[in-house]
């Protein structure tokens, strides 16, 4: 059958089981959005306040769903304000697919109308990017483009498409959707057999897993791995749903903000066994100090990812889920009481907790543990970045895969409430909550008008303590008190607000309000903001300082003016 340009990237997207866009029309996307009009029944598009927006919310859709997020902007500042939104899905590793609309085949690269050069601009940030210049290629770009999202270690891809393209004709078949085949390297199973040697002579073992753990769908996989090793787990940011947190095994994050359990038990294991992760710097802190006495084992899907920051003893580069699967069916039973027992007597020892002179202060460990107990740890919370995206990891314990939005790699300011929505249209049946500072608040507030157009039902828990939380505790460790620019207190009254926006709103302005405001706002059933109000001098504590051993993480800070 003969279609337009248009139509036939609509038909693409069906095939590859999309139901769901996130978008902005503009001038050269309106054939596109002209066919999305015809095909209304089979795709619902979600039009946010922003282009960056719609980008974080496909991100989001994406990170708590597994399929594939796209987004659709138009051409020059339509596809620029995506570029945020890409790179955010860039450094995590998250598969998006990016469709933008640019000026006429014979207008480009005259400097016309709103035409950028929006591949040129993405290339460091993509896996692979395409402008296409023929109808006739059209379609297999497209599905090139699902394909490289989804293959081996994910990530979004970008299609500009000249706006010609999208109102010629050409023929159109459908095609069955090429599946995603991992190639399985010849000596994988030899690969795997060594690290089951380290693992069988180990008497210290530690596990450490990433957001790989959670891109390759192989949290089942892990548990039976640790139940198996007999060893504390820990996680990194982006790998917080990746291993219940309630299992007795789990210690915590480690890091930069991890738990003073796990600072110690890096120090002391014999074998780190990793899981994909990339040892950024913020888990490494001093990487001449990191896991000095231990072997390392170092799985990944990327082979890239080995040996850059961190060199192993042994690696096994292949898909998590089928090296979680041949470790399970080789590895014996493993025990290591007394490792085990002295791992539990440093988390009895060392717990995350905060504390006040002020027996009515509302501390955001109770509001985080309140939140996980109304919710029984299943909800999806999507964050900002700041203060209270640590207190989140740190507080909240996730049950269930694909639970926690967060930017990690990126730390991108706004992209919680973005990711919020796109978590919400993907995932109707369960509870979403974005935990917000006020800093990022302020870059994405708009987006709360998306909330109440659509009605989603997204909860904005919002930490207001009117400074930027994470620069100030820097600027009080590190710059001699000189709080420079980091108290933000513009005087917004959030309860008029949120009635601007046609949202519910409630307060927490003390400890007793606590329960009462989450239950009212989860009960609510539609979108809600919830303007928390804490102490400015909270920290998120422990906190290792840039370039200190990950040993010696600082406790405590003395609050004195």
């Amino acid at each position: 059958m003969k279609l337009t340009g248009a139509e036939i990237i609509v038909e693409c997207l069906l095939e590859q089981g999309v139901k769901n866009v996130f978008g902005y029309p503009g001038g050269a996307v309106l054939n596109i959005y002209d066919a999305l009009y015809k095909y209304s029944d089979k795709i619902r598009h979600i039009i946010t306040a922003h282009e960056q927006g719609a980008c974080h919310a496909a991100d989001g859709y994406s990170r708590s769903t597994g399929k594939t997020g796209v987004v659709i902007a138009t051409s020059g500042p339509g596809a620029t304000n995506l570029v945020t939104g890409i790179a955010t899905a860039y450094m995590d590793s998250i598969p998006l697919v990016a469709i933008t609309g640019n000026v006429a085949t014979h207008l480009l690269g005259l400097d016309s109308f709103q035409e950028v050069d929006i591949t040129g601009i993405t290339m460091p940030i993509t896996k692979h990017n395409y402008i296409v210049k023929d109808v006739t290629k059209l379609a297999d770009t497209i599905r090139e483009a699902f394909y490289i999202a989804n293959e081996g270690r994910k990530g979004p891809v970008l299609i500009d498409i000249p706006k010609d393209i999208t109102q010629q004709e050409c023929e159109f078949e459908n095609k069955p959707v090429r599946e995603i085949v991992w190639e399985k390297p010849a000596n994988i199973d030899e690969e795997i057999e060594k690290a089951v040697l380290m693992l069988k002579e180990s008497k210290k073992p530690f596990i450490y897993a990433g957001g790989g753990v959670v891109s390759a769908n192989a949290s089942a996989e892990l548990k039976t791995f640790a139940d198996l090793l007999h060893a504390p787990v820990s996680l990194s940011l982006m790998g917080q749903c990746a291993f219940n947190n309630t299992d007795e095994k789990y210690i915590g994050m480690l890091g930069m903000h991890g738990t003073k359990t796990s600072s110690l038990v890096i120090n002391e294991c014999d074998l780190l066994v990793v899981f994909g992760s990339r040892f950024s710097d913020r888990v490494t802190c001093n990487i001449n100090t990191f896991a000095k006495g231990a072997k390392i084992l170092h799985i990944d899907i990327d082979p890239a990812e080995v040996n850059k920051n961190v060199c192993a003893d042994h690696k096994v580069v292949g898909n998590l889920k089928y090296v979680l699967q041949r470790l399970n069916s080789i590895l014996p039973q493993q025990s290591h009481d007394e490792w085990m027992q002295k791992v539990m007597e440093w988390k009895k020892q060392y717990p995350l907790k905060q504390v006040s002179s002020d027996e009515n202060a509302v501390l955001p460990q109770e509001v985080i543990e309140t939140l996980c107990e109304l919710t029984n740890g299943e909800a999806i919370i999507s964050t900002e970045v700041g203060q209270h995206q640590m207190w989140a990891a740190q507080y909240y314990n996730f049950k269930k895969e694909r639970s926690f939005v967060s930017s990690g790699g990126l730390g991108t300011m706004g992209f919680g409430l973005g990711s919020a929505m796109g978590s919400a249209i993907g995932n109707p049946d369960r509870t979403v909550v974005n935990i917000a500072g006020d800093g990022s608040f302020f870059m994405n507030l708009n987006e709360l008008s998306t909330l109440a157009k659509f009605n989603i039902p997204v909860i904005e828990l919002l930490f207001d303590n009117n400074v930027l939380g994470m620069v100030r505790q820097w600027q009080r460790l590190f710059y001699g008190k000189r709080f420079s620019q980091t108290d933000i207190d513009r005087g917004t009254d959030y309860e008029l607000l949120a009635k601007a926006f046609g949202i519910k709103f409630y307060r927490i302005e003390k400890r007793s309000d606590i329960r009462g405001a989450l239950e009212q706002a989860l009960k609510n059933g539609g979108p809600a903001l919830i303007d928390c109000k804490i102490d400015k001098d909270i920290n998120v504590l422990p906190m290792v300082p840039a370039g200190a051993p990950i040993s010696n993480p600082i406790l405590e800070i003395e609050i004195d003016d």
